[in-house]
């Protein structure tokens, strides 16, 4: 039976350029990427050189820390460009496509007689464990570690969300395949945080132990859901996925084919036909962006991921490994006149009643990336605990990660959040402090210190 959870916490951001439920399938296109910086902490062996080609599947580098974790190519083609920095820090490997789609079969295990570590080594093997994510440490699983629970949100409530259902309604025998392929592989429960409006995700999943969650975003960040349903404690460990992610984890247990089909929706205020593209994971951003009508494209910020988490792309970049969005904001390079005075302005975006813009806060806005001020003293104000939806204390957290105190951090509740958890205080804090790069520091500092 399921369980209503109210959160009642929390920030609706409403932003102009919302998704409409329309999808377009694009071709194959010309190059694609693997940016490092999604495999947060993981160190890459090479196994392919500049020049080897590669079939979709093929084993491109390892983990250095564990050589089982795999990362494979989405397409057929040759390596094009391993891209280095700073003592040869690898930053990207960019594949060019030859159009062919050739790909590697593997044979499935029989998932009703195989046991746990067989389904383990198989998912490794092709390729597919780095969608699967660990709490603590916001980073990809450790397969040697077996988690207490599973959970997956089923749906989006941050900035210019994401309709899951409409998404994935034709891909349900592969999410119910990938759904039961996990559910073998660990000992605890798998939970599914469901919206109450989901009615057709209620009836598909009905066999599930699911969570009905109403409330302002972060009510569909899986971290709120799992304070809310079976919080971490220390030592413990639980996965986290997306849900297009299982469903390429179910195509790979149906066919034996490593499929990383996503659908991406490229929102916001300059968007002029907002919807959605079905294309390959890594696709460069041009091959996008060139089907739809932005204005002043040569003044805008692409944005992998939401406004909130996501991060700065440039438009001859590529997509993220794990994002469904593709978000455009004007860049804030405009500065209001006398802007400082309250009142002044009744566009200005803001939670507090400085402007006359709390009036109209159920009004899409046309947001852009200015700031509006400059990064101020660090004080509380009750600010933080206002909008944040766990049992947890974010200043006093932030506090402690700044400094490093571990014994502090732990009792903070730091194994329960991950950086987009604090979406939210980056948003709306005055102080504008980058409480989410905060948070990422300490979990790292964290990991290194006691693995």
């Amino acid at each position: 039976m399921s369980k209503g959870i109210r959160i009642k916490k929390g920030l609706s951001i409403k932003i102009k350029g919302s998704p409409k439920n329309q999808i377009e399938n694009l071709p194959l296109a010309s190059t694609y990427a693997f940016n490092l910086n999604d495999f947060h902490l993981h160190v890459p062996k090479l196994i392919m050189r500049e020049g080897d080609s590669v079939k979709r599947g093929t084993p491109i580098f390892y983990a250095k820390s564990n050589e089982k974790i795999k990362f494979v190519s989405p397409v057929s083609g040759t390596i094009k460009e391993i891209v280095r920095g700073e003592r040869r820090k690898i930053h990207n490997i960019i594949i060019d496509s030859d159009g062919k789609d050739n790909f590697v079969k593997h044979k499935p295990p029989v998932s009703d007689n195989s046991s746990a570590q067989e389904l383990i080594d198989f998912l490794l093997e092709a390729g597919v464990w780095p969608l699967i994510n660990q709490r603590p440490f916001d980073i990809i699983a450790d397969p040697n570690i077996s988690p207490k629970a599973i959970h997956v949100s089923c749906f989006d409530s941050s900035p210019l969300a994401v309709d899951y259902e409409f998404m994935m309604k034709d891909r349900l025998s592969e999410i119910k395949a990938g759904l039961d392929c996990l559910d073998k592989i660990v000992n605890g429960e798998l939970f599914l945080g469901l919206k109450s409006c989901q009615e057709l995700f209620q009836k598909e999943f009905s066999n599930y132990k699911t969570n009905l969650f109403d409330g302002p975003h972060p009510s569909g960040n899986v971290g709120v859901q799992i304070h809310h349903v079976n919080p971490i404690n220390s030592g413990e460990v639980v996965w986290t996925l997306k849900l297009e992610d299982i469903a390429i984890i179910g195509k790979l247990i149906l066919t034996g084919e490593y499929l990383p089909d996503r659908t991406i929706a490229v929102t916001g205020p300059p968007v002029k036909d907002p919807k959605y593209f079905n294309l390959r994971t890594g696709a460069n951003i041009d091959s996008v962006i060139n089907n739809v009508e932005i204005d002043n494209k040569n003044d805008v910020r692409f944005i992998n991921g939401d406004v909130l988490s996501g991060y700065k792309v440039d438009s001859k970049g590529y997509l993220g490994h794990y994002n469904n969005k593709l978000s455009v904001l004007k860049e804030g390079n405009q500065y209001r006149l006398f802007g400082w005075i309250p009142f002044i302005n009744n566009t200005v975006p803001s939670i507090y009643k400085t402007s006359f813009s709390w009036l109209f806060n159920n009004k899409e806005k046309d947001y852009d990336t200015n700031l509006n001020g400059e990064e101020r003293a660090f004080v509380a104000t009750g600010e933080m605990e206002s909008i944040f939806p766990m049992d947890i204390y974010p200043m006093q957290l932030i506090k402690e990660c700044m400094i490093g105190d571990i014994e502090k951090m732990e009792k903070l509740g730091i194994y329960e959040v991950s950086p987009e958890d604090f979406g939210l205080i980056d948003y709306s804090s005055s102080s504008k402090i980058e409480a989410q790069t905060i948070i990422r520091q300490g979990l790292d500092y964290i990991y290194k210190e006691t693995q």
